[in-house]
């Protein structure tokens, strides 16, 4: 599991004004952190690098696609 200590969260650039978003940062291990972004000391959703690298691997290869 990746570490939970992330420094600087950003948002997608395709976010919007209202604040309904979804930040992601990095932990120090090279993990991938998503939070929402209405609730920033809630729970937090951690990807180990592997986890992620497969997560984008069924994204590009459409496989969540309904």
């Amino acid at each position: 599991m990746a570490e939970t200590a992330v420094e600087d969260w950003r948002k997608s650039s395709f976010s919007n004004l209202s604040g309904e978003c979804v930040e992601f940062g990095r932990s120090a291990d090279g993990g991938v952190m998503l939070r929402d972004s209405k609730d920033p000391a809630g729970a937090v959703l951690a990807f180990t690098p592997g986890e992620w690298r497969a997560f984008l691997a069924g994204v590009r290869n459409a496989e969540f696609d309904v």
